[in-house]
C-alpha cells in the first residue's frame, strides 16, 4: 500500500514531519541500501532505519522535504514503491540520532526459515471494529507486556511477551489452545504500525493457521482515521521515539519515558513518591543503586539546562576543534 500524503499530518500542529514506515521486499545489497539511506537522511533527517533481505522497518523525523525526500529515494528501490508510510507531526524532533542499520531481520522473531510474504489478510481500519466485534473471532495484540498496559483494543488477549522474538514461543505452549474448537475461531491481530502482526500471521500460517488477519497500517493508522467516538481502542498506542504514546488522531499522549528503564510511565506513575524525573520509575527504583541515582541526576540536570539555553544535549553535533 502506498500512502504520498496523510490526513493527519496536514490537521496537526507542529513544524516536524515524523513518517514512520515498512516493507517487506528482497534487498539484494543491505550495504549499497544502507550507504544511499544515510546520505539521503543527513543532515536534517534522524530516526531508525533498519535494513535487512526481507525489507525495510523504521521511523524518521524531520522538516516535511527532506523526509520525503528520503521516502522518494526509498519508493525508488526494487520492490518498495509500496511502501507502507505512516504520517505524524511533532513541535519538536522525537530523534536525538540517525542510525540506518543493517539487521538479520527487520523485526526479530528467530524464526529464520519464515517467509514474511506469506502474511494473513489485510483488513482496513474501517471494517476492523466489525472483525473484532465478531464472537467468531479472537483478538491477538503482538505487542509487550508494557505496551500493552498502555493502551488495547477491547478484550485483546495479551500474550505479555517481553520481546517480539518470544511471541513464537507463546504460540506453541498457550495460544494454540485458543484455537482448539469444533469450529476454530478466526484470529485478528494487531501491531503498532502493523510490521510484527504481519510477520505473526505469517507464522501462524506456517504453523497451519489459515483462518487469520492483521490490522492494516496498525494501532496507528487506526488512532488517526477512526473517530474517536467509534473507537473500541482503550488508552494511548506507545511509540519508539520521544513522543512516548500518541491518542485519537495521533495527537500527543500523556506518558512520559523513565530515563532510568526507558519505559513508559503514566500521570498516576508521575505521582508515586518512588517516581524521580529522569532518574526512576515504579517499575525500576529498587534495581537502581546510588551511583546510577547520581549519574542520572546529573544528566537530567545536563539535559534541563540545554533545554533552557534552547540547545541540543543528546544527540548535538559538536563543531570540530580548532587549530
Amino acid at each position: 500500500m502506498t500512502q504520498t500524503a496523510s490526513p493527519a499530518a496536514a490537521r496537526s500542529p507542529g513544524p516536524v514531519t515524523v513518517a514512520a514506515l515498512y516493507r517487506f521486499a528482497a534487498v539484494a545489497d543491505c550495504v549499497a541500501v544502507r550507504d544511499r539511506l544515510e546520505a539521503l537522511c543527513r543532515p536534517e533527517v534522524r530516526g531508525t532505519l533498519l535494513i535487512a533481505h526481507e525489507g525495510m522497518n523504521g521511523t524518521i523525523a524531520g522538516p516535511a522535504e527532506a523526509v520525503e525526500r528520503v521516502l522518494a529515494g526509498i519508493r525508488a528501490l526494487p520492490g518498495f514503491a509500496g511502501l507502507d508510510v505512516k504520517y505524524a507531526r511533532a513541535e519538536a524532533l522525537p530523534f536525538h540520532r540517525l542510525k540506518v542499520r543493517i539487521k538479520p531481520e527487520i523485526v526479530t522473531m528467530g524464526q529464520p526459515d519464515l517467509d514474511p510474504l506469506d502474511a494473513g489478510t489485510y483488513v482496513a481500519p474501517a471494517d476492523w471494529n466489525a472483525l473484532i466485534s465478531d464472537p467468531g473471532t479472537i483478538v491477538i495484540d503482538t505487542r509487550n507486556d508494557y505496551e500493552a498496559a498502555v493502551g488495547a483494543f477491547e478484550g485483546a488477549i495479551q500474550p505479555n511477551t517481553r520481546a517480539f522474538r518470544d511471541f513464537s514461543d507463546w504460540f506453541r505452549t498457550e495460544g494454540r489452545a485458543l484455537l482448539d474448537r469444533p469450529n476454530p475461531p478466526k484470529v485478528a491481530m494487531y501491531c503498532t504500525g502493523g510490521i510484527r502482526c504481519e510477520k505473526a500471521t505469517a507464522f501462524l500460517r506456517a504453523e497451519g493457521v489459515q483462518d487469520v488477519f492483521h490490522l492494516e497500517g496498525g494501532v496507528l493508522r487506526y488512532l488517526e482515521t477512526t473517530p474517536e467516538a467509534d473507537s473500541l481502542w482503550r488508552g494511548e498506542c506507545f511509540v519508539f521515539d520521544e513522543r512516548v504514546a500518541v491518542g485519537h488522531g495521533l495527537s500527543p499522549g500523556s506518558h512520559s519515558l523513565c530515563r532510568g528503564c526507558r519505559m513508559p510511565v503514566s500521570e498516576a506513575g508521575r505521582k508515586s513518591p518512588r517516581h524521580v524525573e529522569g532518574v526512576a520509575c515504579d517499575r525500576c527504583a529498587d534495581t537502581r543503586t546510588e551511583a546510577d541515582r547520581a549519574r542520572y541526576l546529573e544528566r537530567a540536570k545536563q539535559v534541563e539546562m540545554a533545554e533552557r539555553r534552547g540547545v541540543a544535549h543528546i544527540g548535538a553535533v559538536q563543531p570540530p576543534p580548532e587549530d
